[in-house]
């Protein structure tokens, strides 16, 4: 991307304001056994994601799956894995001021939303102190949010989602229990007083929906994640009970003496 098109592309919708009001802490993204994890100086960390998607109802997608078949489900959702992390991309250079392009098909595809995103999403936002912040609630949990902003004057964290089809309210439980998490440990590190979650979400179709929750519903969903977080708690002191049930099975097999 030239500087030309650096300047065409950034005038798609109003600069925003930086604020350094919170200064970052950065932690170490890293991959345990096929799941998220998070390392803030030796405190590791459950994502919020991987959090989320091991005490969800999983058997919507397994239904899904079987109706179109594994191989067709899975090519749909590295498409629109790659797609949303263009379109992130994109947002993340109009909202930081620097370059990206992608001239890839998926490129192609995903810019257009991120337009749509800026000219449309980002109008109500005054200034932003964070884009793709790490974020972590100490010894709990840990995640990147995309936004934390000022959004029509309250403190706001802000998700970028990109859709195959228009959604639902109660389809995306999860994108406000993200929201909720990521709100709480903002608060907690930093001493903020965040009052609304908003998601952003664009189809290939350029369909824009906004989603919000403030104050009331904002607490009511971070009383749903602490839920969540105790039934992921759970499931993994269940595992580790297990893990530890088989290895002193394993241990009294090995050591058992042949005493004939």
């Amino acid at each position: 991307m030239d500087e030309k098109d650096i300047q065409e592309y950034h005038n798609i919708g109003k600069a925003i304001k930086h604020s350094d009001k919170y200064r970052y802490m950065s932690g170490q993204m890293y991959e345990h056994h096929g799941t998220r994890m998070y390392d803030f100086n030796g405190d590791r960390l459950p994502s919020v994601t991987t959090i989320l998607g091991l005490t969800k109802d999983q058997s919507f997608i397994k239904e899904w799956q079987q109706k179109v078949g594994h191989a067709k489900a899975e090519s749909i959702k590295n498409h629109s894995s790659k797609r949303g992390t263009s379109m992130h991309k994109f947002l993340e250079s109009h909202i930081t001021g620097v370059g990206y392009d992608d001239l890839s098909p998926i490129g192609t595809e995903a810019k257009p939303m991120a337009e749509k995103i800026i000219e449309v999403g980002l109008l109500p936002v005054e200034e932003y102190y964070g884009s793709e912040v790490t974020l972590h609630y100490p010894g709990l949990y840990a995640g990147s949010t995309d936004l934390v902003c000022s959004h029509n004057g309250m403190e706001t964290i802000v998700d970028f989602k990109q859709a195959n089809r228009p959604k639902k309210k109660e389809w995306i439980e999860d994108y406000y229990l993200q929201i909720a998490a990521y709100a709480m440990a903002h608060d907690y590190v930093y001493g903020s007083s965040i009052r609304q979650g908003v998601i952003m979400v664009c189809t290939p179709d350029l369909y824009y929906q906004e989603f919000r929750i403030t104050d009331h519903e904002l607490r009511t969903w971070k009383h749903k994640f602490l839920k969540r977080l105790d039934m992921y708690h759970e499931l993994i002191y269940d595992e580790k009970e297990k893990a530890k049930v088989e290895l002193r099975a394993t241990d009294f097999t090995g050591n058992e003496q042949d005493t004939e």
